[in-house]
């Protein structure tokens, strides 16, 4: 990798004193830039781990439909090294927990909106059901079930897991298919308020943006593992949501919301114990129970019931949370 000095050198930020900034469940790093020429964060993103192209390209693409994303003042995706705008501290994730919740997330849900209406790339990865099984069987089955059962799951559970999941999915598989950005929640959100509109909303990690269902996103928003919305605000967003696409049916997509969020659960619940036994981040283990209790929310659902009957042949009521060995 070049060297960040000879970098920043290049872009007239020799001068700039370095901050590093809170890392998240990611391999990427931020730091900001004190004393350039400009605001600025250094991006570093090691090229063995991620390709730096998707997020300029995504950048691009979601700053032409008018919404507010760190503009890129300088790149190199050889090296992994950028230079980005610097939305400054209001990241939802903290300004949240000091103010009225309602115009926040409005904002985020019509922000959502837009970035929806983009025409996704036609070589967009694909987020359907084959590769959201596959993420959710990385995670779920790949760590949380070793550490809840002391082995790897049988080649038969498996392949259980993996056709209920295909059932759970299967009535959405023809649904619609838009840009999703992924993991659309209050940690990638900033609150940018001298902007109007949907540019209030600062939107980052969007590099692994895909072709998915609509409802995907939404899920993510207001049903966030890392967070209590207040009472009603979920619904609200989802009618806000609904109102402004009139061209999807509320039926089936709020049946999709409840099949996308207990395939998201799953893997995020997984998630978490991933990120403590692999990456020696246990703190995520403190989003585990609000995760669970999402997940059972959604398993009581009659959408959800292929799931359900793999929980309810394999994982007795007691297993069902964060495994000991991963909080040892």
């Amino acid at each position: 990798m070049p060297d960040v000095a000879e970098f920043l050198a290049a872009h007239h930020f020799e001068r700039a004193r370095i901050e590093a900034l809170p890392g998240d469940a990611g391999v990427r790093r931020y730091f900001r830039l004190h004393g350039g020429p400009r605001p600025a964060l250094l991006l570093v993103a090691p090229p063995e781990h991620e390709d730096l192209g998707p997020f300029l390209r995504i950048g691009r693409l979601l700053a032409g439909a008018g919404l507010s994303v760190p503009a890129i003042i300088a790149a190199d995706p050889g090296s992994g090294l950028a230079l980005v705008e610097d939305f400054g501290d209001h990241l939802y994730a903290a300004t949240l927990d000091a103010a009225n919740t309602i115009p926040y997330y409005d904002a985020a849900t019509d922000a959502l909106v837009r970035l929806q209406a983009i025409a996704p790339p036609a070589d967009l990865p694909a987020w359907d059901a084959a590769a959201m099984a596959m993420a959710a069987a990385a995670t779920f089955l790949d760590w949380w079930w070793p550490a809840a059962f002391g082995t790897l799951p049988a080649g038969a559970i498996r392949a259980e897991f993996m056709a209920a999941l295909a059932d759970l999915l299967a009535p959405f598989a023809a649904g619609p298919k838009r840009l999703v950005h992924r993991d659309y929640f209050a940690g990638n959100l900033f609150w940018l308020a001298a902007r109007e509109g949907v540019r209030r909303v600062g939107i980052i990690d969007f590099q692994d943006a895909a072709r998915g269902h609509p409802a995907y996103d939404l899920v993510s928003l207001i049903e966030d593992a890392r967070r209590d919305l207040p009472e009603g605000l979920a619904e609200r967003e989802i009618a806000r949501f609904l109102a402004a696409s009139p061209d999807l049916e509320p039926v089936p997509f709020r049946a999709a919301m409840v099949v996308l969020a207990a395939l998201r659960h799953v893997r995020v619940a997984g998630l978490w114990v991933r990120l403590a036994l692999r990456d020696a981040k246990p703190g995520y283990l403190a989003h585990g129970p609000r995760t669970w209790a999402r997940l059972a929310a959604a398993l009581a659902r009659p959408e959800a019931a292929p799931l359900r009957a793999f929980f309810d042949r394999h994982i007795p009521p007691e297993k069902r949370g964060n495994p000991a060995l991963a909080a040892a």
